[in-house]
Parts: structure tokens; C-alpha cells; sequence
């Protein structure tokens, strides 16, 4: 187990060793706690090790090392130490503690009951106390937060933590001092924790340029406290500092901050060198330089398209360039954003500073990237008109709504974790909202609430308007809380909103809900029946059951099983239309995708086909066939820079004939009257494959057509 103890910086080696040959003669949980002390962790580590194989029993040793491991950054091991503490005495209150902090780490649900039951087990366990109080804040609940902490207060006179929330909420609420913050002073003028703390919940609430004045003020009090430093750094990088975060974090490291956070950083960071950077006026793209070219014209014209639509929504200007960066590895963009709440997500916005996932970087099909983009764009422009003074749920409500309000096909579906909320009302009241995104008590709970978040907006704008959106997101720059927001606005308590929303819902989905488990018995029954090749039965039974689940379009559909029987019987224009429903409610599969451009183009209907294509664009770009496919197509009905547009994506994906991707774009390049640029792509194509006859014609054509001049 002490494997996984990282190293410690120095601090007394001749104190450890003395402690060590103590140890020798007799470890103690007393000598483990001095070497602890003395931040000689792996020493300390070495003691507990020692003392948990001679005293099995003895649950509190296993308390005591689960915290160290706990602090060293080893939250797997530790909690295993605190459950098998609670075997040997179930209500063992400093194991239970323990569990809960390891909990509230993950931001998981359960660490406010474990919490509860650590208090259960010792009415006076401070820490556990101390915890709610945190937990509260999180959930944006500072009322119950302020409660929490003065219940704290009450076991101690001395509980700087519970300080430290009332300080926090003071300054969230704009006001420039707080006592608090004299009183923790006047009791350890190094409790650099206290900003730290503060910190945290500034950057939780996406308030990063704060969030990173406070960590400034923890270091000033404490140099050494080298988790702040860490988050300083982290905090720097997410704004695009990257500069100055590199310094602070390689300081934290240096001096043990080993953690996943701060080791991971430092090594994207590293990475950065195989990216590069495009700017224009309004606009700064990092791009990974293995995807650069097929990718940036793409996502420069969708992000420039993203701000000027949202300068006109929201009636306001940017007052700096938005920076956009594309992660093709998965695992760089989640280190990107490591501690953040509830990421299972697809982008992240930091202020001004947006970083997402490529296309390249999921399953062909799984991701919409662009509407992944303009989700991100909307928090930019939210986040910069309310001052970074609005809660979760209304950001990601709005980015939600605005995703569908862009393209009908690119918003949230109903999917089946929604569904099953739905019909076990486990949908939360609109002013608790944030905690479904913070500490879930169920695992899909963060997608249901992005759900519930994004159709608040969309139950708003149809029942009110799209300015009473507007107006609310002011209240909310002005520091009003939900229940007045919506009073103020809507006119309504919070309670009679939800009831009207949820009636408004369940009446809305009352079809999909109630057929559900039916659907999912015959969608089953289908499968089997199209695996026996029984057509005439899939489409009787898919028909029936298809439009109980319209909002499916996930492998296995209704759409793709009644698309396979019409053509498995020869009626291509029946495929066609079940595959054009598929593709209008939001498929994304480019297979199916492109087997409708090509029934399409097939019946004639190329204008169609060339729009299925064009939607598998802000799919999965990286894809030379699409680009191939949809540039001829684009030529045939005469829209050249179109076509030149595709054809390029196309010679930027490296295909294996480089000589006919390359012929293709002269021809766009010709028909839009760019005749030097076609030539140019001639030459290059007849240099890849010297004997290509159709460039060798074109490229004696237009000789001829300049001599003729």
C-alpha cells in the first residue's frame, strides 16, 4: 500500500531518523503521528503500514492512516481503510468522517448523510460538522450553509473552517471585508486555509478571476501551503496564464504536491507543443497539429458564426477574444478540467477560455461537436453578462436551450435515465436544482438535470418570452436568488413554477413515459425478428412502436431496423423517409447518415443529400469520403466555393490518392473562375502521380485558355 505514497519534501531528515529508531524498539500510533507531523509521509506511512499488520483490530489505526492517504493524494486505498475500520466497530465516527470526506472530494450525494451519521456516532465531531457547512455552500444553499457553520461554532469558538464559510459567503456576496476573516486572524494569523477555502468556491462558481486573487492571499499568509499554490496554478492555466501557472505549479510539485491534479497539468502542459494557435480578431483556436488543417476552418467559422449570434441574443459584446481548444486525446481535456463537478461532459468553459473534445477524440456518431461548441460559447457570454453571478442551473439551462434554439436536431433528447426520472418524480424543485449538478444522489442524475435545466428555459421562453430569460439573468448579475428571480419575473413562488413545469412535462412526455417499458419489450422483440430476417414483421412491429419513443435514435432504433427491412424488400423510397426521420429528431451515426445522402442522391433528390452530408460535417468532419462526396455534389448544383471548401477538407485529410483529391479541387477552383489556384493544384496533383491523365487535360485546357487571352 505504501507504493502509492508519493514523496514528501524535507523537512527534518535527522528528527525522522531519530523517530524511526524509536520506532525500532516499539511503533506507536504516536510515533506515526510526529513523523506525519513533521510532513515526513513516507516514513509515516512506513509506521502505520507496521502497526495495522500487528494490530488488525484496532479500527482507529486504520482511521488515522486513511487520513494520511487521504491527504497524500491516495482516495481508493483510504477509503478502503476507513470501511474496514467500520467492520470491526460499525459506528466508528472517525471512519464514517472519513468515508464522507472521500465522497465529498468526488462530489458525490452520499457525503452529506455520511456526514450526518459521523455526527450521529459523535454529536461533537467538529470536522463532520464543519463538512455540512462546506457541502451547503456547494449546493448554493449559503442559508443552510450559514446554519451548518454555526452549529459548528457552538462545538467550538475556535472552528476556523466554519470561519472560513461565513467569510466566503460575505465576500460571494461582494462585500470587500468580513469579520470572519479578522477573527481567524486573531487566532492563527497563517491561516492561509481561509482563502484557500474561499478560493475553492469562487472557481466552483466559475468566478476564476477572484478565485485566483484569494489563492494569491492564502500563499501571502502561508507560503508553504502548497494545495493553494497548486489550485493558483491550475487557475492560471484554465484562464489561459500559462506562463505563470507552469511557475506555481512547478513550485507546489517540487515541494510534494504530487497529486493528480497538479502532476497531470505539468504534463499537458508539456504537451502544448505539439498544438498550434490561429488567432484572428475575435478569436484564439488551439488546435492539435495532427488534425489542424482539417479542423480549423471548420471550427474558426463556427465559432465566429457562435459570437455573432450571441452578440445580437444577449446584446452584448465581448470585451476580449474567446479562445477555443480542441483535445483529441479525451484524457488531456479531462485533465484540463480535472475538479470540476459533474464532468462526464464534452466541453468546459473557463470565462473567456473554452476547452472541449475533438470530434476525433469519441466514437464516430457519439458526439455533435458543434453543438458541443455553441453549448460552451453560450456560458462565455452568460458568464461575462451576470459577472460569473448565476447559478449552475441557469448556465447550463441556457446553453441547453440555446443548443436547440441553433439547430432543432442538436438538442437534449429524452433518454432513458430521463425517462425513468420522470415516472419515479425524482426531478428536482427549480431553487435545488444546482445539487443535481454538484452532488448527485444517483448516477445519471447530472445528465437529468442538464435535461430539466435546459427545458426550465425552453417552458419559459414558450409560456413567457425569451426576454423574461434575458431579464432573469440580469436579476441574477444583481445577486437576487432563484425564488426571487422567479417571483420578480415569472410572478410565480418557486413552488407554484414547479408545479406548472412538471405538469407541463409530464404532459409533454406522458406518451414516451408510459409506453416505456413496453417499447423497450418489443424493440427487443424486433431485433430478433430482423436477426431471422422476418421483414414483413419488423415493419409491422416497428411501425407500431416507433413513434412511442420518437426522441431514440441511439443504436438500434426503430427508424434503423425499418430502414434495413424496406431494403432488404427493394423499397429504397420507404427507407429513405424512416432514415430522414432518424436524421431530423438527431442521429448521428455517419453509417446511416450516409446511407440517406446516398438513397438520396440515388432518387434524384442531390439537394437533400448534400444537406444530410452537410449536418455530418458537425459530426465527424474526419471523414475524406464525406468531403469527397459532398464536394461533387456542391459542384453539380454550381456552388463552386462550396465545393472548393469540401475538396479541400478532403486533400487536408492525406488521402492515399492524393492526385484525384487534388484534381477535384482544381475543378471547384476552375468553375469559381480561380484560375491560377487550379493550376496550382494540377501541378501538385501531376507531382504525386506524373502520369494522371484528367489533370494533364485540364491543365493543357487552361494553358490554352490563357494563350487564347
Amino acid at each position: 500500500m505504501m507504493d502509492t505514497l508519493p514523496g514528501a519534501a524535507p523537512v527534518s531528515r535527522l528528527a525522522a531518523a531519530f523517530l524511526l529508531a524509536a520506532c525500532a524498539f516499539g511503533q506507536t500510533l504516536q510515533q506515526a503521528e510526529s513523523l506525519w507531523k513533521a510532513r515526513q509521509y513516507k516514513e509515516a506511512g512506513q509506521v502505520f503500514e507496521s502497526l495495522v499488520k500487528t494490530q488488525p483490530k484496532n479500527p482507529d489505526i486504520k482511521v488515522r492512516y486513511g487520513r494520511l492517504l487521504l491527504e497524500r493524494f491516495n482516495r481508493g486505498d483510504a477509503a478502503t481503510l476507513f470501511q474496514e475500520a467500520l467492520e470491526i466497530k460499525k459506528d466508528h465516527a472517525g471512519a464514517l468522517l472519513g468515508l464522507a470526506l472521500v465522497a465529498a472530494d468526488g462530489f458525490e450525494g452520499k457525503a452529506a448523510e455520511l456526514a450526518h451519521e459521523a455526527l450521529k456516532a459523535d454529536p461533537k465531531l467538529l470536522e463532520a460538522q464543519e463538512l455540512l457547512a462546506r457541502l451547503a455552500l456547494e449546493d448554493n444553499n449559503p442559508e443552510k450553509a450559514v446554519e451548518e457553520a454555526d452549529k459548528a461554532l457552538k462545538l467550538s469558538p475556535n472552528a476556523l473552517d466554519a470561519m472560513a464559510i461565513r467569510a466566503t459567503i460575505d465576500w460571494m456576496d461582494d462585500k470587500k471585508e468580513s469579520p470572519w476573516m479578522a477573527k481567524i486572524l486573531a487566532i492563527n494569523p497563517k491561516y492561509g486555509e481561509a482563502y484557500a477555502t474561499a478560493g475553492y468556491f469562487f472557481v466552483l462558481n466559475r468566478r476564476y478571476e477572484e478565485g485566483i486573487e484569494l489563492y494569491k492571499k492564502a500563499i501571502a499568509l502561508n507560503p508553504n501551503l502548497w494545495s493553494a499554490r497548486s489550485q493558483l496554478g491550475i487557475n492560471l492555466m484554465r484562464l489561459g496564464r500559462e506562463h505563470d501557472a507552469r511557475e506555481q505549479l512547478e513550485i507546489a510539485f517540487n515541494n510534494g504536491q504530487k497529486d493528480d491534479q497538479t502532476t497531470n497539468t505539468l504534463n499537458l502542459m508539456d504537451s502544448y507543443k505539439n498544438f498550434q494557435m490561429f488567432e484572428t480578431d475575435n478569436t484564439i483556436l488551439r488546435l492539435h497539429k495532427k488534425e489542424a488543417e482539417i479542423l480549423r476552418p471548420y471550427f474558426e467559422a463556427e465559432l465566429k458564426r457562435a459570437i455573432a449570434t450571441y452578440e445580437k441574443k444577449y446584446k452584448i459584446k465581448l470585451d476580449r477574444p474567446v479562445q477555443l481548444e480542441v483535445y483529441p486525446d479525451h484524457e488531456d481535456f479531462a485533465v484540463r478540467t480535472m475538479g470540476m463537478p459533474g464532468l462526464g461532459a464534452l466541453g468546459v468553459t473557463f470565462g473567456y477560455v473554452v476547452a472541449m473534445d475533438s470530434p476525433s477524440g469519441r466514437k464516430p456518431g457519439s458526439f455533435h461537436w458543434d453543438s458541443t461548441l455553441w453549448h460552451e460559447l453560450s456560458h462565455v457570454f452568460v458568464l461575462s453578462a451576470t459577472r460569473h453571478r448565476v447559478p449552475r442551473r441557469f448556465t447550463e439551462g441556457m446553453a441547453v436551450h440555446e443548443e436547440t434554439a441553433a439547430s432543432p436536431d442538436w438538442g437534449d433528447r429524452l433518454d432513458p435515465n430521463v425517462i425513468r426520472a420522470i415516472k419515479d418524480k425524482k426531478l428536482l424543485p427549480v431553487a435545488d436544482l444546482d445539487r443535481g449538478f454538484i452532488h448527485p444522489k444517483y448516477p445519471s442524475q447530472v445528465v437529468v438535470s442538464y435535461f430539466q435545466a435546459g427545458r426550465i428555459c425552453d417552458y419559459i421562453k414558450k409560456n413567457w418570452s425569451y426576454d423574461k430569460l434575458l431579464a432573469m439573468m440580469h436579476d441574477y448579475a444583481g445577486g437576487a436568488s432563484t425564488p426571487e428571480v422567479i417571483k420578480k419575473e415569472l410572478d410565480l413562488a418557486p413552488e407554484e413554477f414547479d408545479k406548472k413545469f412538471l405538469a407541463a412535462l409530464e404532459a409533454e412526455t406522458k406518451k414516451t413515459v408510459d409506453g416505456f417499458e413496453s417499447w423497450t419489450k418489443k424493440i427487443r422483440e424486433i431485433a430478433a425478428l430482423a436477426k431471422d430476417k422476418k421483414y414483413d414483421d419488423v415493419i409491422r412491429e416497428a411501425t407500431a412502436i416507433r413513434d412511442v419513443y420518437a426522441d431514440y435514435v441511439e443504436a438500434g432504433s426503430a427508424y434503423e431496423f425499418l430502414s434495413d427491412a424496406y431494403l432488404a424488400k427493394g423499397d429504397k423510397v420507404k427507407a429513405a423517409a424512416e432514415l430522414a426521420r432518424y436524421s431530423e429528431i438527431g442521429g448521428r451515426s455517419p453509417a446511416l447518415l450516409k446511407r440517406l445522402a446516398t438513397l438520396l442522391e440515388e432518387a434524384g433528390r442531390k439537394k437533400e443529400a448534400a444537406a444530410v452530408l452537410a449536418r455530418l460535417n458537425f459530426i465527424y468532419p474526419q471523414d475524406e469520403e464525406l468531403h469527397r462526396r459532398l464536394g461533387s455534389l456542391y459542384l453539380d448544383a454550381g456552388k463552386a466555393e462550396e465545393a472548393a471548401f469540401e475538396f479541400r477538407a478532403a486533400v487536408a485529410m492525406k488521402p492515399f490518392d492524393t492526385a484525384t483529391a487534388r484534381y477535384n479541387l482544381a475543378r471547384a477552383y476552375r468553375t469559381a473562375g480561380k484560375t491560377a489556384e487550379a493550376k496550382d493544384e494540377l501541378l501538385l496533383a501531376l507531382e504525386s502521380a506524373p502520369g494522371f491523365r484528367p489533370a494533364q487535360k485540364m491543365l493543357l485546357e487552361l494553358s490554352k485558355e490563357e494563350t487564347g487571352k
